[in-house]
């Protein structure tokens, strides 16, 4: 079995373009790769890209996962002495990593056909782990996931509803035909910059920060994904309130 780089990127809640630098680095090499230059993975890179991620959570550098992979051509042994040290993270880890190494480990040694989706669950958390801290520094992603680490699954999903209410009241906002500097728009505004205060620890944003991060919903196309899912040019839309805030507020 092989799956598709999207699909293995989507398992693992990372994104192709981690996919492709682990391949640049020589960490993660596809098994083929197919017409148009799709890369494609098999089983074997299935079990690597797992241990890959979990020695990420344990705090390794590529270069260094790159010396332990290397060192341990036995997969599952290396996934055994991977699991133990998981078990002795248990407290800082979530139980689906350490429990889709299990089914890991219970595929292998039955001869059982591996599922990406069992393999690769409980690391959503870090799917943007690389890119935040090639664009804000190692601090800033540690300092983030120490935060969301601490709070308790109420407080993440009603974190994660506010940002929900935000987005829908911005798309009704559009859908009305409203300016995104009107005193309606900015009223939403206000509420999005707190929500992003939360989710930088009482840091507030500069003008310049609240409004890049802005620009950002419209570069970065899985954030326009995201908001044009409520309603084509939501994400444009949400620019222009973020831009409009900061000129005016900030």
């Amino acid at each position: 079995m092989e799956w598709s780089i999207q699909e293995i990127a989507r398992s693992a809640g990372t994104t192709s373009r981690t996919l492709r630098h682990y391949d640049a680095v020589g960490l993660l090499r596809p098994s083929r790769v197919g017409h148009g230059g799709i890369r494609y993975y098999d089983e074997h890179a299935l079990v690597r890209l797992q241990r890959i991620l979990l020695l990420r959570e344990l705090g390794l550098g590529l270069a260094a996962i790159s010396e332990a992979l290397d060192g341990q051509r036995d997969a599952a042994a290396a996934l055994h002495t991977h699991l133990e040290l998981l078990e002795r993270e248990r407290e800082r880890l979530g139980p689906k990593q350490i429990e889709s190494v299990r089914k890991t480990l219970t595929r292998m040694k039955g001869g059982e056909p591996l599922m990406p989706e069992e393999a690769l669950d409980g690391f959503d958390h870090t799917r943007y782990r690389d890119e935040v801290i090639e664009r804000w520094g190692r601090d800033a992603f540690e300092r983030g996931d120490r935060w969301w680490r601490s709070l308790t699954e109420d407080d993440k999903k009603s974190f994660q509803q506010r940002q929900i209410d935000i987005t829908t009241d911005y798309a009704r906002a559009h859908r009305a035909g409203l300016a995104p500097d009107s005193d309606e728009v900015l009223a939403i505004t206000r509420r999005h910059y707190e929500w992003v205060c939360g989710g930088w620890q009482g840091r507030r944003p500069s003008a310049e920060q609240f409004a890049g991060l802005g620009q950002m919903y419209v570069d970065d196309p899985r954030f326009t994904a995201t908001y044009d899912r409520y309603g084509e040019g939501t994400a444009a839309f949400v620019r222009d309130a973020m831009s409009a805030y900061a000129e005016r507020e900030l």
